[in-house]
C-alpha cells in the first residue's frame, strides 16, 4: 500500500532554498517548497510502504547537505 508523508525540515542557516531544489530532483519528492516560520522546507513525498518512506527520510533527505533535522508527518484518510 502506498504511503504519503509531509516532511518538515530544519536547514543550516541561509541553505532552505538550495536544500528544497535538492530536495524536488529525488525521485519520490513530489513536491519541495522552502517556507518561512520554525521549518524552513517543507517536502511531500511518496513510497511503497512505511518501510521504505523511513529508509527513503533517513537515506535520501537526511542525508542532503544543509539539512539539520526532520519531522515526518504521515498522510492518512
Amino acid at each position: 500500500m502506498a504511503i504519503s508523508a509531509y516532511v518538515f525540515v530544519e536547514c543550516t542557516q541561509g541553505k532552505a532554498i538550495d536544500v528544497s531544489k535538492k530536495l524536488t530532483k529525488l525521485s519520490g519528492v513530489k513536491a519541495a517548497h522552502a517556507v518561512t516560520g520554525p521549518i524552513d522546507v517543507i517536502a511531500f513525498i511518496e513510497a511503497a510502504d512505511i518501510n521504505d518512506l523511513g529508509r527513503f527520510v533517513v537515506e535520501k533527505i537526511q542525508s542532503t547537505a544543509g539539512v539539520l533535522r526532520t519531522s515526518t508527518n504521515i498522510v492518512t484518510g
